[in-house]
């Protein structure tokens, strides 16, 4: 089994900062992409930013040049830096990530139970 635990959620002012992280663990032989999303209440969930194995990274437009996605592949962990906070940025955010438990085995998405972000204005 594979567990995803994300940590760093708080409440914060507008302009202030956040540092999510994110590790997995369990039976993982490799990690491919790691990401994150969030969900506003009322909202679907979306994609925040995504970082592949090698390091390339995407992110959503509204996050661009605030948010630094980052990962650690020895910990199997993900990071996301989070600067210049908006009250619009308020939601339950989820780690995400493409985990394979064997040599030759198909990889799963898998995800963490989200950790709650609320910047108030």
């Amino acid at each position: 089994q594979v567990q995803l635990v994300e940590s760093g959620g708080a409440s914060v002012q507008a302009g202030g900062s956040l540092s999510l992280s994110c590790a997995a663990s369990g039976r993982i032989f490799i990690t491919n992409a790691m990401g994150w999303y969030r969900q506003a209440p009322g909202k679907q969930r979306e994609l925040v930013a995504r970082i592949t194995r090698v390091g390339s990274t995407n992110y959503a437009d509204s996050v661009k040049g605030r948010f630094t996605i980052s990962r650690d592949n020895a910990k199997n962990t993900v990071y996301l830096q989070m600067n210049s906070l908006k009250p619009e940025d308020t939601a339950v955010y989820y780690c995400n990530a493409d985990i394979s438990s064997t040599l030759a085995g198909k990889f799963i998405g898998y995800w963490g139970p989200g950790t709650q972000v609320t910047v108030s204005s």
